[in-house]
């Protein structure tokens, strides 16, 4: 009698587990009609990009049966009100990269990852709070006839001013960015495991030197960056991928360097409040499938984040797009929670720095 309630047991053990197997998402599928008479609301940046993203979820959308609704541009404040008035008309929010970090489980829900398919996400790109909706890459760029053939390798090179002399350009918004203090101290010397705390003086007087030298350039937005190239104004400059790739589509001669390249992710959240929370997270999986993310990138040039997209794209494109084994593999993803945590002080000692000091 044991014996056989035993492997009755065992039996519907291993039922109950199959099913649960056959449960588990898969990124980029939906049942049939799983969403019939359901809505959902995704909101992002607008512009090629969300006309892109909403077509990537084309399928989606027709065989959940769900009636998709596209809102924006993405702004916290529009968020944090719907939130706070307990009245959220958003489902689904493209964000930038730090908001899900500095909000999470105040603003935007903590995911149930039960229901979302991350296997095929790139690793140390998933948070709490979020998923990648893209990425994109800080990368540094060179001057072709400046270096010839003995061009910069790597970011220790950026910094190395005898061995490669000339012009060094950089991000000088005043918002101020972590990544530009881990590749300065990475380059001074500091191991990767004793990166934190971060020493921001020590990373600072990297771009003090150059300064003083008279070798330093600033640029303030996108646009300037492209043209600073175009112009063939920097030696060198970090920049983001995107102007990197469009300055050289119209005829610059740089070239990127992709060992070290920064991640940067716009980021998918579920605002806390969500009315269609069960559509979300159907939406946030069916996004990452590798066809979606084939849809997405071939509409918009933006790297796709399924590891296994291969979008039929121009040469030029493919060169720029991130999500293969080759760019994944020299990847440095910065650690985005330090520097939320401690934005008062990079803020604070940024600033001095762009006024002088």
């Amino acid at each position: 009698m044991r014996s056989s309630i035993g492997i009755a047991t065992l039996l519907t053990l291993a039922t109950l587990s199959a099913a649960a197997a056959q449960q588990a998402p898969v990124a980029g599928e939906v049942a049939e009609g799983a969403l019939k008479g359901k809505t959902v609301t995704f909101v992002s940046y607008g512009g090629v990009y969300q006309d892109g993203q909403i077509k990537a979820l084309d399928e989606f959308v027709k065989k959940s049966g769900v009636e998709l609704l596209s809102d924006g541009p993405t702004e916290l404040a529009k968020v944090q009100a719907q939130v706070e008035s307990g009245n959220v008309m958003w489902d689904v929010v493209d964000t930038g990269d730090a908001l899900p970090y500095v909000h999470c489980g105040t603003i935007f829900q903590k995911l149930d990852f039960s229901r979302i398919d991350t296997s095929k996400i790139p690793a140390g790109q998933v948070g709490e709070c979020s998923v990648p909706a893209t990425n994109y890459a800080v990368v540094l760029m060179y001057k072709k006839s400046v270096f010839g053939d003995n061009p910069p390798k790597s970011w220790a090179d950026f910094f190395d001013t005898e061995k490669f002399p000339g012009t060094r350009a950089i991000p000088g918004y005043g918002d101020p960015e972590g990544y530009m203090m881990e590749i300065a101290l990475l380059n001074d010397g500091v191991e990767k495991d004793k990166l934190f705390p971060a020493d921001l003086d020590r990373a600072l007087n990297k771009y003090r030197k150059m300064r003083d030298d008279g070798t330093l350039i600033l640029w303030t937005t996108g646009a300037q960056s492209q043209q600073m190239m175009e112009a063939g104004e920097a030696d060198m400059a970090i920049v983001w991928s995107g102007r990197g790739k469009a300055a050289v589509a119209n005829g610059a001669e740089y070239e990127p360097v992709w060992n070290d390249w920064i991640v940067v992710k716009d980021q998918l959240t579920i605002p806390v409040g969500s009315k269609n929370t069960d559509a979300a997270y159907a939406l946030i999986n069916a996004y990452l499938g590798k066809a979606a993310q084939e849809t997405m990138t071939e509409a918009t040039s933006y790297s796709p984040i399924n590891v296994d997209a291969t979008p039929k794209v121009d040469e030029l494109t493919a060169k720029w797009l991130t999500n293969t084994p080759e760019k994944q593999a020299t990847a440095h993803n910065f650690n985005i929670p330090y520097w939320v945590e401690h934005n008062t002080e990079l803020t604070e000692k940024w600033g001095a720095f762009l006024a002088g000091n």
